[in-house]
């Protein structure tokens, strides 16, 4: 079974084909593009599209390599020793799998999501090297090695906020999710709102698609911005004519916070009507 994209999500051709390459060559699959471009909902859709469990581990600025694999509760079996507890013999009872475990355990193959790779220390793509090529780690207390039943599908996200190490990048397949065209936007729309008016659509996408093109941007709404800024335009029966021949230099859309998300960016859309009006 191929990826060809779900009915909650669409695919362009030059993702799918890195997909499903991933899959043949059990190469981790690193994603990039901008935030709300589908990043990490591409894991969600190509399990659900190939029928297969998923796990997912969100990284964060704190997060270690090690606890992907397990984390050892060494201060609980010390509480226990010293008050008798029934467990203090078994090593084991004081191991917390992670996620790379919990896919390594599985007796069917699932799709494992490495979430914002980038948000953690840099070294920690580094820590990961032997377990994501290998798919096996090594548990010294248990002294026993963890070997992958059945190599999981890998998916990695990043959004670009720091440098991934060279050795990292060549063990993964890797695709840039470009920013949709406005033929691929419409599909995504549509997918989303499959009765709404296309007039209405047409005019919120224009809008939308200038407020991308204004130099000095920095921070261009999204796909995910879109979808939320049409849910409003529709929660307030804002009409197809309301956003006919819109000028940016004149007027704020209306929900402009649904596309615009910081002091930067509205006081840029503030200025561009300022220079307007003086001349």
């Amino acid at each position: 079974m191929k990826f060809k994209g779900t009915s909650d999500y669409v695919a362009p051709r030059e993702l799918q084909i890195a997909v499903n390459a991933a899959v043949h060559l059990e190469r981790p699959l690193l994603v990039k593009g901008e935030p709300g471009t589908g990043k990490t909902l591409l894991a969600h859709e190509v399990a659900k599209a190939l029928k297969k469990p998923l796990i997912t581990w969100h990284i964060k600025s704190t997060t270690l390599a090690q606890q992907g694999l397990y984390e050892y509760d060494a201060v609980s079996r010390l509480r226990d020793s010293q008050l008798g507890g029934e467990h203090v013999d078994n090593l084991a009872y004081y191991i917390k799998k992670g996620k790379l475990w919990e896919a390594f355990d599985t007796d069917k193959s699932v799709v494992l999501l490495i979430d914002e790779i980038d948000k953690a220390d840099i070294e920690f793509p580094n820590d990961l090297l032997l377990e994501l090529d290998k798919m096996e780690f090594y548990v010294y207390e248990l002294q026993k090695t963890i070997k992958a039943k059945i190599r999981p599908i890998v998916i990695i996200t990043s959004n670009n906020e720091k440098e991934l190490p060279d050795a990292f990048l060549r063990r993964c397949l890797f695709h840039y999710i470009r920013f949709p065209e406005k033929e691929t936007m419409q599909q995504i729309v549509d997918v989303h709102f499959p009765n709404i008016e296309q007039e209405l659509v047409g005019n919120a996408m224009s809008i939308f698609y200038d407020i991308r093109e204004i130099r000095g941007m920095k921070k261009k709404p999204s796909t995910s911005e879109l979808i939320d800024w049409l849910k409003l335009l529709l929660m307030e029966k804002i009409q197809a004519g309301d956003l006919e021949d819109f000028n940016l230099q004149e007027h704020l859309p209306p929900h402009a916070h649904a596309l615009v998300k910081n002091e930067q960016d509205i006081n840029l859309l503030d200025e561009l009507r300022r220079m307007k009006r003086k001349y």
